[in-house]
């Protein structure tokens, strides 16, 4: 086991149990009792250390999404794993579109809690021996860019003009969109195609840091310099400099990084005198900087020497045609079974179309991760929309519940595989959907009522709790008396709810 386990949840009996689950697991637990606490250790010095996040949903001050978005915008893409007492639809669906990578109920079983956990750490070690296999895989060109999208070619025409001069480029593009990549395939069709290529994320940085981290400091320039650090731009020199989200640069940075692009000149913190560099200046950001510069967030005359070649990379929702090629690519670089031969042979296409349909709203990287965490879960040899369950549950109106280990029989059968599941009664069965599926629009596409929605949920309750009342009552987290006037409001019968009846 690498890595440590991050718990997030202001409730302290929670967290303890959540740390006692994660360590009985095999795994070391770190806990924070908030949002905010739990983002100053994702950004703090131990933040290297952290696999895996169970983030709490609900919480006062920075609740879970707001911390998922955070964490979207830095740029931090540890797996987070929600939890929730309240596992309606719309939260399953509103964490997951937020970048959530697995979705848990309260309270989650020790079982439950450590196969996400092992899940997330698979595909997160996949991702990582990927990447690895990319950069040795030599320097990125514009053939490494898959795409079938007019706009696309145009983004690389614009591109290819550009690698044959030493101009300052701006790309600019939502978040995850290859702009990192677009920079590397640049550097590799230049001049420059031998020499670094360093990256820096701007909106990852301390503010305090910023400046020590791009231009360097001198050993004793401040507390804790212990030693002499050169910095970005002198480890880029010769080569190619690209400073990603340069829109989150403190105002004061900005200053010194005008005079670093006019004069070609640093000057390191603690520093007696400037020093020269030649580099290849390449700027992304997500962020509308015309916008910045009219709030006065940017300087304007920065933005003009950084904006003297603007490239835009389009989302992908805009280039739908790209969906099947990257899929495909990243199901290439997903790994071997046993003796070498690629596990997964291919998709179907039904779910290539659901894929298609889907906004992807964290672009190229998000799906790349939705394919890798298929690709890893996948029983089979063939990819479908089973191994979609967020993306389905958005595009088609379903969303697929905690599929947790039957506990009754203790058979360690899951509820979609254990005998007589076939339907949950109402019209979450009525279609045919599997046991713990829930629809969330009707046959005419419409968003069914919440009444509707809750009978169901109450039906399934019933027959996956094999109508223990009791526990009915506390795994829908309300009281008993509650529970029978809901069952009268909706005319249930629990006794044919136990046989799967539809009652009169």
């Amino acid at each position: 086991m690498t890595g440590s386990i991050l718990i997030v949840d202001d409730d302290p009996v929670q967290r303890r149990l959540l740390e006692a689950a994660v360590t009985r697991s095999g795994y070391k637990a770190i806990v924070a009792p908030g949002g905010e606490a739990g983002l100053e250790i994702l950004e703090g010095p131990g933040a290297a250390s952290v696999a895996v996040v169970i983030l709490d949903l609900v919480m006062p001050g920075l609740d879970g999404i707001g911390v998922l978005t955070a964490m979207r915008r830095r740029g931090i893409s540890i797996p987070v794993i929600v939890q929730t007492a309240q596992g309606g639809i719309e939260t399953a669906v509103l964490a997951m579109r937020n970048g959530a990578f697995d979705f848990v109920v309260k309270p989650a079983s020790p079982d439950r809690l450590k196969t996400a956990i092992a899940n997330a750490l698979e595909v997160e070690a996949l991702e990582v021996a990927a990447k690895r296999s990319a950069r040795r895989g030599g320097a990125v060109t514009f053939k490494d860019i898959i795409t079938r999208s007019p706009a696309m070619e145009r983004v690389i025409r614009l591109a290819r003009k550009a690698a044959a001069s030493s101009i300052p480029i701006l790309i600019e593009g939502e978040s995850g969109v290859g702009k990192e990549l677009v920079a590397r395939a640049i550097q590799g069709a230049g001049e420059r195609r031998s020499k670094p290529f360093v990256t820096v994320n701007c909106g990852a940085i301390p503010d305090n840091l910023v400046e020590s981290v791009l231009f360097g400091h001198e050993k004793g320039a401040f507390t804790g310099a212990i030693e002499k650090h050169a910095g970005k731009f002198v480890e880029a020199h010769s080569g190619t400099l690209f400073l990603d989200e340069i829109g989150d640069l403190p105002p004061e940075v900005q200053v010194k990084l005008l005079r670093a692009v006019q004069e070609g000149e640093i000057d390191p913190v603690g520093g007696r005198g400037t020093v020269r560099v030649d580099i290849r200046l390449i700027s992304a950001t997500h962020r509308d900087l015309l916008q910045q510069v009219k709030d006065g967030k940017f300087r304007e005359d920065l933005y003009y020497r950084l904006n003297v070649y603007p490239i835009f990379v389009p989302p992908l929702r805009d280039r739908r045609s790209d969906i099947p090629g990257l899929v495909r690519h990243f199901m290439a670089r997903t790994g071997s079974g046993r003796g070498g031969t690629p596990r997964i042979n291919s998709i179907s296409e039904n779910t290539l179309s659901m894929l298609q349909a889907y906004d992807w709203p964290g672009n190229i990287r998000q799906l790349e991760n939705a394919v890798f965490r298929a690709s890893v879960l996948c029983d089979g040899d063939v990819l479908t929309e089973h191994e979609f369950p967020q993306i389905r549950a958005q595009v088609g109106g379903a969303v697929e519940l905690d599929r947790r280990t039957a506990g009754a029989g203790g058979t360690g059968e899951t509820a979609a595989e254990a005998p007589g599941n076939g339907a949950t009664g109402g019209s979450a069965g009525q279609g045919g959907s599997p046991f713990g599926i829930l629809k969330a629009l009707d046959d005419r596409g419409n968003v069914r009522a919440i009444a509707e929605i809750e009978r169901d949920m109450i039906r399934l309750a019933i027959d996956h709790y094999h109508g223990q009342m009791s526990e009915v009552a506390r795994r829908l987290g309300i009281g008993r008396s509650t529970l029978y006037r809901k069952l009268r409001e909706h005319g249930i019968d629990p006794g044919k709810e136990r046989f799967g009846q539809d009652p009169a």
